[in-house]
């Protein structure tokens, strides 16, 4: 081991994976990789493992939108048993790499995938270890002698050079447990298996709202086909009561998948690293989200779709917005999902791209790094304006999720209450939950629900979440925050109440959330130095600065980036 680079990552889940694919892919013998795993199987992580699916879960991706693995997936497919084949309904003759597949089966692949990694590893002579069944309680930095120490739960150290946090998913609990019927997340969605003769309240109305709807509605009714191939649901007679309803702040349901030109959110259009380089200096260190909406997202229609960059060519970021959300609210959610599933069919029929929709999801990717660069009045603007927009339209629903939600509907089982931004959620001591909004009449509502699923996806944590205290205490991390441009606008937003602050230069900060990092996810102190040991790719903790999940796509890009900087 003497001599060797000794890296340790924290999480074997999907980012996990991509991190040990490009440090096997170095052919670097001088490696020496220990992987800390809480569970005992890698490559899952929590969405594609019973922590985060049951059956009836599928992906939101496709085989050909997954970067490049060791084993493509429609190959992988042909290798598995007849048993799990028909376990799932799956012909592996018919399958190609535009389906989708269940996300346990999924999670199987990606397991699969990291044992061949393994190999590889071991046939290139890196030295790696993998520690299943260990929780990493603290990361303590020692600068002096150029080394991390990680502590598990079982009190034990070892020591690194180098510490990649790719921890994934986490749901802080808050009510659940002690408030009966009250879940704080629908994961692990065992728990959403029962039987429920009342309405049942689902704040939000994403994919993680989806997942929840598929366990509850297979657990009290059945889906069936009628003569013309049509879904419909029946829910079960003995639980008459039994429905649920979806409460978001617009009163909108994700957009349905379709075909992508790119499927991997990239373009050649877009702006290069150097390009945003220059740009940002040029802007008094900060990077324009106009000038990113210009050169990222409109230029790229001129030349694929004409017609309607000349619709929005002279629209501003806010006025586009409101344009596209203005369309959704004319019609009723379930309306407009049978309609985009329609146009959504005749995309994939064709293998025709919805360019603007494709570009959304470019631009979000394509935001996401450079982030931190916005000064506060662009965040805001971004969370306020294009965020909501960019979180319906590439949830990217799957075909079958939009069947049911609609024969849900049809049945009288789901219903879409918009609740706008104030609304208020108080928990029930008895169970469950009181839903405080006011209503599209104005009116004020307090709606008591047996039952409440909080369904908005994954939150973003602030820098008080991190678990790792050593990191807190010894101020190795910092909250993320970002400078005003306008002394102004800082001191506005100050008297606004929101979370802004200025220092002794009378220079205005807004507190994003999580903790601050650098183009290279180093982590960084509270005196601005970046960290050469350790690096953050879990996502929950770096939302200030990266305010995109983008799967499997963030994981790949990602730790291209970190390796970079990781192997000088």
């Amino acid at each position: 081991m003497e001599g060797k680079k000794r890296i340790a990552i924290l999480g074997g889940g999907p980012s996990g994976l991509f991190m040990f694919k490009r440090l096997v892919n170095t052919g670097n013998t001088d490696l020496s990789i220990t992987i800390f795993e809480r569970k005992n199987k890698l490559g899952s992580g929590m969405p594609y493992s019973a922590e985060g699916a049951n059956d009836e879960h599928i992906t939101n991706v496709s085989g050909n939108e997954i970067p490049p693995l060791v084993t493509a997936l429609d190959d992988w497919v042909k290798t598995i048993s007849k048993d799990t084949l028909d376990k799932y309904h799956m012909d592996a003759a018919r399958f190609n790499e535009y389906k989708v597949l269940p996300r346990l089966l999924f999670g199987q692949y990606l397991s699969a995938q990291f044992d061949l990694l393994q190999k590889q590893a071991r046939e290139t002579g890196i030295t790696y270890h993998v520690r299943y069944n260990t929780t990493v309680s603290d990361i303590i930095d020692q600068p002096e002698k150029g080394a991390v120490i990680i502590e598990t739960e079982d009190g034990e150290q070892s020591e690194f050079d180098h510490v990649i946090i790719c921890t994934g998913h986490y749901w802080p609990r808050k009510h659940e447990g002690s408030i009966p019927n009250y879940f704080d997340s629908p994961y692990p969605p065992v728990k959403l298996a029962i039987k429920l003769n009342h309405p049942v309240a689902i704040k939000g109305s994403s994919l993680t709202a989806v997942d929840a709807i598929r366990t509850l509605a297979r657990h009290n009714g059945t889906f069936d086909k009628d003569k013309n191939g049509k879904l419909f649901y029946t829910p079960f007679a003995s639980h008459p009561d039994f429905k649920m309803v979806m409460h978001t702040r617009n009163g909108m349901l994700p957009a349905v998948r379709f075909h992508l030109d790119d499927s991997h959110l990239s373009n050649d259009s877009l702006l290069s690293k150097d390009e945003i380089k220059i740009h940002i200096k040029a802007n008094d260190g900060f990077l324009s989200l106009d000038y990113i909406f210009e050169r990222d997202f409109k230029l790229p229609i001129k030349e694929k779709e004409p017609g309607f960059y000349e619709k929005i060519k002279d629209m501003r970021l806010e006025e586009f917005v409101d344009n596209m959300m203005a369309l959704r609210e004319e019609l009723d959610p379930f309306q407009l999902l049978k309609a985009e599933y329609a146009e959504a069919e005749r995309s994939i029929k064709h293998q025709k791209s919805i360019y603007w929709k494709e570009m959304l999801g470019v631009l979000s990717f394509a935001l996401n790094y450079p982030a931190k660069h916005l000064s506060a009045e662009d965040m805001q603007r971004l969370q306020h304006s294009l965020t909501p927009l960019i979180s319906i339209v590439i949830a990217y629903i799957p075909q079958s999720s939009s069947e049911e939600l609609l024969a849900l509907h049809q049945a009288g089982v789901l219903e879409l209450i918009p609740v706008g931004e104030e609304s208020r959620v108080e928990p029930h001591e008895g169970g469950g939950a009181i839903y405080n909004y006011t209503d599209e009449h104005k009116n004020e509502q307090s709606v008591y629900y047996q039952t409440y699923i909080d369904c908005v996806g994954q939150p973003h944590l602030a820098f008080e979440d991190l678990p790792f205290k050593s990191l807190i205490e010894k101020r190795t991390v910092t909250p993320a925050k970002l400078k005003f441009q306008s002394a102004d606008e800082g001191l506005k937003a100050m008297n606004a109440g929101k979370p802004v602050s200025k220092d002794e230069r009378g220079v205005y900060y807004l507190k994003v959330s999580g903790i601050t990092i650098n183009d290279h996810f180093q982590i960084m102190d509270a005196y601005g130095a970046f960290n050469e040991r350790i690096y953050m790719m879990a996502v929950p903790y770096i939302g200030g600065y990266n305010p995109d999940y983008s799967g499997l796509d963030f994981s790949e890009e990602v730790s291209g980036i970190i390796i970079e900087r990781l192997m000088v």
